[in-house]
């Protein structure tokens, strides 16, 4: 192998890189955008209290393993056929799934907290 050989590659990989890093943070500008948009209204939305914020989050994140699925068989099945784009759904649900344990876990330790203090 030459070094010219080598060098093209890694542009390559740079490019590709730079590609995945653009894709992300316009997932994140667009996901920034449609999170903000309900949260600003005051008043009447927030009547359900934490119950459906807790089930709208549970539902965002069955939404986002979804569209994962989704984009993972239509790979399997040629249909899509960019895997930076797949890639990055499965990270985003993972994250998303993570998030949701992390939740539950700090929930059910503050649930044990406040039995042991009534007792």
């Amino acid at each position: 192998m030459n070094g010219a050989g080598s060098i093209g590659g890694v542009q390559q990989v740079m490019a590709l890189r730079a590609e995945v890093l653009s894709r992300s943070q316009a997932l994140r500008d667009v996901r920034a955008a449609s999170d903000d948009g309900p949260m600003r209204t005051g008043g009447s939305d927030q009547i359900g209290g934490f119950a459906d914020t807790l089930n709208q989050a549970l539902h965002k994140v069955s939404g986002v393993q979804k569209r994962s699925g989704d984009m993972q068989a239509g790979y399997e099945r040629g249909e899509v056929t960019d895997i930076a784009q797949v890639m990055l759904a499965r990270q985003e649900a993972g994250v998303a799934f993570e998030a949701t344990l992390q939740v539950r876990n700090k929930l059910l330790s503050a649930y044990q907290e406040i039995m042991r203090m009534g007792g």
